[in-house]
C-alpha cells in the first residue's frame, strides 16, 4: 500500500462545528494553505466534500475528509490525534467523474463534471418527456417522468438510491441510469450501463415541458439535449481509514436495514 504523506492543508465548511474542529486541528498540527498542500483535510459533510473535490480538481491532490456534517458517507470519523500518521496510512480510492455537455433551447452548450450524478429534472408541474439513446442506439423513444439520473458508483448511494436505483460497487465498471417517478413506461426501473457508455438524453417538447440538467451542484436550465460520459482523463483521489474504506461502505450499504 502506498503511503500518503506530505504537507497538509485543513479546510472546513461554514458550519460552527466544522470551523471549531478546523481551529482545533490547526493548533495541534502543522499546516499550509491549500494551494501549497500535498494533501487536503476537509471537515464537513458529503456536500462539502463534493465542493472541495470540485474546487481543487485542477490541483490533483488527495483529499482526506472527516465528518462534521449530517451524513458523512464520503468522510472518515473525526479525530484530533495523530492526524499525519492517520493520513499516511489511509487507503486511496481513485474516482472518475461524469462529463455532462448540456445544450439549452437557445443552442448554447455548457460542460460540467459530476462526481456523484447528472440529474435531469422537470421545471414545471408537467411531466418531462425524454428520449434515451445509448451509444447511438435509441433505447427509449419517450420516457415520461419527473426526471432521470445517471450515477457513478460513488454517487449510487446518494440521490440515485433515494430514487430506488441500485447501489453499484466501485469495481463493477458500470453506471446506474435511474428514472425519477416514471409514468410511461410505467414498469421501467432503469438500467446498468458499461462505464464507457455515451448517454444522450433528448428533451421532447422542451419549451412546453422545460427540463433542467444538474451535474452535482451545477445547473443548466431549459435544456434541449444532454450528453453524458465518464471522463477517464480526470482523476480524483479520496483517502479513507483502512477499516472504513469506501468500497466496504458501498458493499455494507446494500445490507442496511
Amino acid at each position: 500500500m502506498k503511503s500518503m504523506s506530505g504537507q497538509l492543508a485543513i479546510v472546513a465548511s461554514s458550519s460552527k462545528e466544522a470551523g471549531a474542529a478546523a481551529a482545533e486541528l490547526k493548533q495541534r498540527h502543522a499546516h499550509v494553505p491549500p494551494d501549497e498542500a500535498d494533501i487536503i483535510v476537509a471537515l464537513g459533510g458529503d456536500g462539502f466534500m463534493l465542493q472541495t473535490l470540485h474546487k481543487y480538481l485542477g490541483q490533483g491532490v488527495p483529499i482526506f475528509g472527516m465528518n462534521k456534517g449530517s451524513v458523512g458517507f464520503l468522510m472518515n470519523s473525526y479525530g484530533v490525534e495523530d492526524l499525519p500518521a492517520r493520513v499516511a496510512a489511509a487507503v486511496p480510492v481513485e474516482l472518475h467523474p461524469l462529463r455532462m455537455t448540456a445544450t439549452d433551447i437557445a443552442g448554447k452548450s455548457v460542460d460540467a463534471l459530476a462526481i456523484n450524478e447528472v440529474s435531469l429534472l422537470r421545471q414545471t408541474r408537467q411531466t418531462a418527456k425524454i428520449g434515451v439513446t445509448i451509444d447511438g442506439v435509441e433505447r427509449l423513444a419517450e420516457l415520461n417522468c419527473d426526471g432521470v439520473i445517471l450515477a457513478t458508483p460513488a454517487g449510487s448511494t446518494a440521490y440515485n438510491l433515494s430514487a430506488y436505483g441500485p447501489i453499484v460497487p466501485l469495481g463493477a465498471g458500470v453506471l446506474a441510469l435511474t428514472p425519477i417517478s416514471a409514468f410511461r413506461p410505467r414498469r421501467w426501473r432503469g438500467a446498468l450501463l458499461p462505464h464507457g457508455a455515451v448517454v444522450d438524453l433528448t428533451i421532447l417538447q422542451a419549451e412546453k415541458r422545460p427540463v433542467s440538467a444538474v451535474a452535482d451542484h451545477f445547473e443548466v436550465r431549459d435544456v434541449a439535449h444532454v450528453r453524458i460520459r465518464e471522463d477517464r482523463d480526470v482523476r480524483l483521489t479520496l483517502l479513507f481509514d483502512p477499516e472504513h474504506n469506501l468500497e466496504e461502505r458501498i458493499l455494507k450499504e446494500q445490507f442496511a436495514p
